[in-house]
């Protein structure tokens, strides 16, 4: 499988994703005629990823500028219908039939009349609404004023009987001396006080009233009555609480002030007339119209319903139809335009399966189109490194997702999303083992995964999308964290016996609870998983410690070597023997004779009950290598073992770095002094004679010392990296022990403490900060602290042995990956 070169014919080949789809570069001519058709059915496709030919061209400059200039005005007057739908609480059909026969010219036209009209409505619109506000607002105003001044007459008329029936009586001591004085004054005489009425805001109407009070040195009378209900301000069109006032004048001056007082606070001023017949009049005018400006207004918006209605229809259809008639043209402004002007010359990456349905498509757009010429098609022989393209479905695009988030692959290196599938969720549930919480997670899961049709075509928030995405990963997390909380024993923190009755039983009463001392053997051993009696004894966190502890370390190497190996199979398949003879045996070696040695201990000790102290052997295998082991001793021959180790341990670090810088100089020069040239190849695979070497390829300057610097620096990495990851892997160990430990300290010191008071209320009490508490930390916080160290022993520890992730991905033209229509 790692040697797999290559490319077939046929369509759609099985799916591989251990290496990249074999790619090749193409150019399309295409006649002009035809061109819009040919890219129209490639973005149908989706197969075919296009060069940017006119790259030193700005937009403007480029031969389809003006046409995507209209399909940009045509996309903001679908955005502006959207916007105008949203406000009236309408939602574009997604039930519109489709019809392949719009022409986009006729299109614009129909936009343009619709905007046109929809603009014309929203216009009338405010202005009725504006009328019918000012006339709402002038029906209180004549209300409140009329109600003030009946007020003032009738206090007046009962003032003026009580003075007439005071002076019809006989005159006391009270009785004022100027009082006939006063009533014989001239009418004419008499000063004559002008009013305004209006609205005012009543967040304002304080500071109006005092500025009023100060520009007219207090010679104003202003009375206010608060309008009960919000109005809607004609001005802005918002609800707005408002008083209606009144304010008494003398003079021109005064008048003036006022009225530039009552525009700087946004005052409304309506007319008054004192006459009460008159006010009854202008009343019912102004009733009579509120209720012709009603009735107009619920016209115009139920006209502009209907019409947005008809949009809404068709407003995914024409958003669609815009939204791929402007990636048409984006891609056509990607293409050189040929010296006869006649045709397009396209250049662009595609999968090597591709090229047929390719081909028919080019045929399929030159027949629709009624051309005389068909488009070209030819593969050109290039070295530059071709893009990355897995196939993927719903299952593994999220496992490729977590490795090209580390870094994209490079063209046809081995990728590891093949073995994420397995490693990822097993090394995640080796900090997460307790099949209760696997079941909480898969149950959660499967509601996604059943979920998945209704969900997929809605809008999500970011964390719920990100959790729908990887739904299958954390089904992969659930199903394996069930599988290890299994082999641990746990439930809940809580063991039992699934799978038989415990192997040990207690020798006398005074062993209980006490310490495995006191246990014997009296069964055959348990046959899956933790025996259930280490639960709950004195012995159950040294015992568990060692076996983790082991477990991870052994996990570690074995992922290690895999990830070392893999580095092989690159080597081999880009025939590269240089990295095959001083990277891959020596790192091998090196790895295996310290850390493989150790793995290999513990497998021999758990396997023949030894006492050996582990650490002791591997301290003294460095610091006195030929001292004898003693009690120590787990095989015979192991002190001349280890010392073979150790010298092939210390022998390999000069393997790694030395040789190689060497022979890389001498291949350099070897090539160019011509001994080492190649015929090209007609296949796919010409491309690779530059990529299929060091990094430092034939066209750049040969830097012995670089290349020196370079293989000491990633010497240096490995030996050091070897342990230091070693030990990374211990994080296993350690979030399986935090996990366990606190479900433990939630069940005992919650669930049984609550259990405990026999009291309903506790229990219940207890039980909702039990399950508030599993949930919250444990399947939560737990769950994402143990994803974070899985995806970082993947991305540090296993990816760098072999994966250089320095490649760019593959995206075709398609119009099914196209955005929403926000991308316009």
């Amino acid at each position: 499988m790692a040697g797999r070169r290559g490319g077939g014919g046929g369509c759609c080949p099985p799916m591989d994703l251990l290496r990249s789809e074999p790619m090749q570069l193409v150019q399309v001519i295409i006649p002009m005629e035809s061109a819009h058709l040919t890219v129209s059915y490639l973005g149908d496709l989706g197969l075919l990823q296009f060069k940017d030919l006119n790259a030193d061209k700005s937009p403007f400059q480029r031969t389809y500028a003006a046409q995507i200039k209209k399909c940009g005005e045509m996309a903001r007057k679908l955005r502006f219908f959207k916007e105008q739908m949203s406000k009236a609480g309408l939602a574009p059909s997604f039930k519109s039939i489709t019809r392949d026969d719009i022409d986009v010219d006729d299109l614009e036209t129909k936009l343009g009349e619709l905007e046109a009209e929809l603009v014309e409505i929203n216009a009338n619109g405010e202005k009725l609404q504006r009328s019918y506000s000012e006339m709402v607002e002038y029906k209180l105003v004549l209300q409140k004023v009329g109600e003030f001044f009946h007020l003032a007459q009738s206090s007046a008329t009962a003032q003026h009987r009580e003075i007439e029936s005071q002076h019809a009586g006989e005159e006391s001591i009270d009785t004022p001396l100027l009082r006939d004085q006063e009533m014989a004054t001239d009418a004419s005489k008499q000063m004559k006080l002008g009013f305004l009425c209006g609205l005012v805001p009543r967040e304002k109407s304080m500071a109006f009233e005092r500025i009023l009070f100060r520009a007219t040195r207090g010679n104003v009378f202003l009375k206010q009555a608060l309008v009960e209900e919000p109005v809607i301000d004609p001005a802005s069109g918002e609800k707005v609480e408002k008083n209606v006032f009144l304010v008494f004048y003398s003079g021109e001056r005064a008048k003036n002030k006022i009225l530039k007082i009552c525009e700087a606070f946004g005052a409304n001023r309506y007319p008054f007339n004192e006459d009460l017949g008159k006010q009854a009049k202008m009343i019912s005018e102004v009733m009579g119209r509120l209720s012709e400006l009603k009735t107009t207004i619920d016209a115009g918006l139920a006209h502009r319903g209907n019409l947005l209605e008809t949009i809404g229809d068709q407003y995914e259809q024409w958003s669609r139809l815009v939204r791929k008639e402007k990636a048409i043209y984006h891609t056509l402004n990607m293409l050189s335009l040929d010296v006869t002007k006649k045709c397009l010359v396209a250049e662009g990456w595609c999968p090597v399966f591709a090229s047929k349905q390719i081909q028919d498509a080019l045929q399929r757009a030159a027949s629709d189109s009624n051309a005389q010429v068909g488009a070209i098609f030819q593969v050109v022989h290039t070295k530059e490194l071709p893009p990355t393209y897995f196939r993927t479905n719903k299952f593994t695009s999220a496992f490729q997702e977590i490795v090209d988030a580390y870094g994209v692959a490079r063209y046809q290196e081995v990728n590891p999303g093949v073995f994420t599938i397995v490693t990822f969720p097993f090394l995640f549930a080796v900090m997460f083992g307790d099949w209760g919480h696997g079941i909480c997670l898969l149950l959660a899961t499967l509601v996604y995964i059943f979920k998945e049709k209704k969900l997929s075509g809605q809008k999500l928030g970011d964390i719920t999308e990100m959790t729908f995405g990887g739904r299958y990963v954390i089904l992969m997390m659930a199903l394996f964290s069930i599988y290890t909380g299994l082999i641990y024993n746990e439930f809940f923190s809580v063991p039992f016996e699934l799978f038989g009755l415990s192997a040990y039983a207690c020798r006398d009463l005074s062993c209980r609870d006490a310490t495995t001392v006191g246990l014997i053997k009296v069964r055959e051993t348990y046959p899956f998983g933790v025996d259930p009696v280490w639960h709950g004894t004195r012995s159950e966190l040294p015992f568990l410690n060692s076996l983790k502890m082991k477990m991870s370390i052994l996990l570690g190497v074995a992922q290690m070597n895999l990830g070392i190996i893999l580095s092989f199979f690159n080597a081999k398949f880009f025939g590269n023997c240089v990295n095959i003879w001083f990277q891959f045996i020596p790192q091998l070696i090196f790895l295996n004779s310290l850390f493989g040695y150790l793995s290999l201990l513990i497998i021999v000790k758990w396997c023949t009950g030894s006492k050996a102290d582990l650490y002791h052997i591997m301290i003294y295998m460095f610091l006195s290598p030929t001292d004898e082991l003693g009690e120590n001793a787990l095989f015979p021959g192991q002190k001349m073992v280890q010392i073979v180790l150790l010298l092939l341990a210390l022998v390999s670090v000069p393997w790694m770095l030395l040789p190689k810088p060497f022979l890389l100089k001498k291949q350099h020069e070897e090539r160019h002094r011509g001994n080492s040239y190649m015929p090209l190849e007609t296949t796919d695979n010409s491309f690779q004679l530059d990529t299929n070497h060091d990094a430092h390829g034939d066209h750049e300057e040969f830097e012995f010392s670089e290349v020196f610097v370079h293989q000491l620096i990633h010497t240096i990495e490995f030996v050091l990296g070897a342990v230091s990851n070693t030990a990374s892997y211990l994080r296993l160990w350690a979030l399986s022990l935090a996990h366990s430990e606190l479900s433990s300290v939630f069940y005992e010191k919650v669930l049984l403490l609550a259990w405990g008071f026999n009291n309903v209320i506790i229990l219940i009490v207890g039980i909702i900060i039990f399950i508030f508490a599993t949930v919250g930390v444990l399947l939560v916080m737990e769950t994402l602290s143990a994803f974070l160290h899985a995806l970082r022993l993947h991305w540090v520890e296993f990816q760098n042995k072999f994966y250089e992730g320095d490649g760019y991905k593959f995206y075709p033209f398609s119009f099914a990956l196209a955005g929403d229509e926000d991308d316009f």
